[in-house]
């Protein structure tokens, strides 16, 4: 058999993880933006050597394609085709402010300007029945009209067409003979809400020339090179589906890289017999967030009602919050002369200053400031970072502050108060207190400010996996094969009746299931139904199982989420959900007795670390020496190949059985 190797392509780093004779490897290369698989295809000539791969690889890719070419607006031009009248819908939105005192509310240009929004006359009712069908005569004008604009891909979304897509099915079939990508909304996302189904119907048009030429073109090179090999790709929403699903569609792409990342969290952390998490990944460019409630079921939740760029996308996705502060973000002075740190990024190119070419300060040069990275020991000694470099540059840009070392202090708390920031938003802000969860921290650049975080906010501990540089790989290497399928049912209910209404919905949830198997061939997946819920009369929904108690399991989440329920209160089962997950094989996790240690034989060095504005002597470990039972007292920095871990003073660490470190403040020690 090949090996099974997952690519996770970052903004500096590309990850690379495999199994092989029963052990996890690790190759970092530095990622290439002009051309993301150019990393990947020498990664990928690293790891098989002289030998190749093996017989039927898998590779299986996080990738940032979709997400970049949507922050930085670089997707198709894109028609967007709709039922006469609502040409505009995608432009109008929802009339909600998100920011209620601000006289002027900034929104981005849409995707489809105006003179890119077409009509044809056609109508679907409500129930499905067709009102007014579409002729030969209006499909040729709307043919011609489309033609003239030249666009790069089409977005069909008819009114009402997930009730019934016979219409929606002869308009796709008509535009596709403009030999552009078409994307359809009752194969997207067959489900109520005009502007969320336009808007993600137009997202994936936007995304899929750019992706399906990137993914395409990456797998042929492939398996030019590897004869037998496949390429897959990881999904928002914490599945794996195949490179030509994706090239198709790609809305389901955005958070690919992230997602790997609360996978291979989760799974470490059930590991470890910690079952709520909050996932902490710093990585070069940004940092994701997410919360992980195993006392809500045990699984990975997903949310409908994402937003990306001011646009909502309604695909299932992790529900992972991003923000522009990673080890490559930029510091500088403003107008008034207060420091900033990001969201601009270094990237890898030209990258922070001390690998070599950049010229402007980032947190990572502050953290080679304050001793808390080893320049000789970077990469596992691979790359050396260029500390006097680094301390010239911020001598010079320093400004009115004291040192260098002051100017580094700042930046690292700037970056960390945006990182708290987001923690905070996805637990107190949402009802959790995180004083009842472990913060799980990797990326590269994660441990590194974990601590200082978990102070913050008061959570009781840390959980740094192994590998932690490269755990959204090693999650992409885990993830199951996953195709989602939903289906607007709008069926009123009360609690009494929940029986009733499964037993209704059973012929709609079989053709879901039957649909899945279908895409899934050659595999045997299980299907997980669950059910979009809400109170009658209410413009929001929460998922809860497809099971015969799923009003009172609404209930009690309604009452979690929002402080109240209505036991009394009739219910409207919504949208009827199907998930079809086959699972991938395992990965054997090597547990280890513990015995008690003082880490002595890990203790490389000693040297100065800032802490709290002041240099203290720490303690230099290598992570590959330290053995299951053995703690330590910071201050201390732990260095391995794919990250760095500081203990500040006050903190003490040990490693688990599994060979995790969790640390933990004194105060907070059981």
């Amino acid at each position: 058999m090949g090996l099974r190797i997952a690519i996770d392509t970052g903004g500096t780093f590309t990850d690379c993880v495999w199994v092989e004779q029963g052990r996890v490897k690790l190759h970092k290369r530095f990622s290439t933006p002009g051309d993301a698989g150019a990393a990947i295809l020498a990664a990928l000539a690293e790891i098989g050597g002289g030998g190749g791969l093996g017989a039927g690889a898998e590779i299986r890719h996080g990738t940032t394609v979709a997400t970049n070419a949507l922050l930085e607006r670089a997707g198709a031009r894109v028609a967007f085709v709709t039922t006469a009248g609502f040409e505009d819908t995608i432009a109008i939105g929802r009339q909600a402010r998100p920011h209620l005192y601000r006289w002027a509310n900034e929104t981005p240009p849409p995707l489809a300007p105006e003179e890119m929004r077409f009509g044809i006359e056609e109508r679907t009712l409500p129930d499905g029945t067709i009102a007014k069908g579409v002729n030969s005569a209006s499909l040729n004008e709307l043919f011609r009209a489309v033609h003239a604009r030249q666009p790069d891909a089409v977005a069909v979304s008819l009114l009402f067409s997930f009730a019934n897509p016979k219409n929606e099915k002869l308009v796709a079939r008509a535009l596709e003979e403009l030999g552009v990508p078409v994307s359809a909304s009752h194969q997207i996302l067959p489900e109520f809400r005009e502007y969320e189904r336009g808007a993600t119907v137009l997202i994936n048009a936007y995304l899929a020339p750019k992706m399906g030429r990137y993914l395409l073109r990456l797998q042929s090179s492939v398996q030019q090179a590897y004869p037998g090999a496949g390429l897959h790709v990881m999904q928002s929403s914490g599945g794996i589906v195949s490179a030509l699903t994706a090239a198709r569609e790609p809305v389901r792409t955005i958070l690919s890289g992230p997602a790997g990342g609360v996978v291979g969290a989760h799974r470490v952390a059930q590991l470890a017999g910690y079952n709520r998490i909050l996932t902490f990944d710093m990585g070069g460019t940004s940092t994701d967030v997410a919360l992980v409630d195993g006392m809500a079921g045990g699984h990975l939740q997903t949310t409908n009602e994402s937003q990306v760029m001011g646009l909502p996308v309604s695909v299932p996705m992790l529900d992972i919050h991003t923000v522009g502060a990673g080890g490559g973000s930029l510091a500088n002075f403003d107008g008034g002369g207060a420091l900033r740190v990001g969201p601009q990024s270094a990237g890898a190119v030209p990258g922070p200053i001390c690998y070599g070419r950049g010229q402007l300060p980032t947190v990572t040069d502050a953290n080679l400031v304050l001793g808390r990275l080893d320049p000789e020991g970077f990469l596992g000694g691979q790359l050396t970072l260029d500390l006097e470099r680094t301390r010239a540059i911020f001598a010079k840009t320093k400004g009115r502050l004291a040192s260098p070392e002051v100017f580094a202090d700042g930046i690292v708390r700037l970056a960390e108060a945006t990182m708290e920031k987001a923690l905070r938003q996805i637990s107190v802000e949402r009802g959790f207190d995180p004083r009842e969860f472990t913060l799980v921290s990797f990326g590269g650049a994660g441990p590194l400010h974990a601590c200082a975080l978990a102070a913050g906010l008061e959570i009781p501990r840390v959980l740094v996996p192994r590998m932690p540089g490269a755990l959204s790989a090693i999650g992409i290497l885990i993830s199951d094969m996953v195709k989602d399928y939903s289906r607007t049912v709008m069926i009123p209910t009360a609690a009494e009746g929940a029986a009733r209404v499964l037993a209704g919905l059973g012929r709609q949830m079989r053709e879901l299931e039957q649909l899945g198997r279908r895409e899934m061939p050659g595999l045997k997946p299980r299907a997980i139904r669950s059910l979009d819920v809400r109170y009658a009369g209410q413009g929001f929904e929460l998922n809860v199982p497809a099971s015969t108690d799923f009003a009172a399991r609404f209930h009690r989440l309604h009452q979690r989420r929002y402080g109240y329920a209505d036991e009394k209160r009739s219910l409207e089962v919504v949208t009827a959900r199907v998930r079809m997950v086959a699972a991938s094989a395992p990965l054997a996790y090597e547990r280890r007795k513990a015995r008690p240690g003082k880490a002595a034989q890990a203790l490389v060095k000693r040297r100065r670390v800032w802490f709290g504005g002041k240099p203290l002597a720490a303690a230099i470990y290598d992570r590959e020496r330290l053995r299951a039972g053995d703690q330590l007292r910071g201050p201390a920095v732990i260095t391995e190949y794919s990250a760095t871990t500081v203990v500040p003073p006050g903190w003490r660490a040990r490693v688990d059985s599994w060979l995790n470190l969790v640390l933990e403040e004194a105060r907070h020690e059981n």
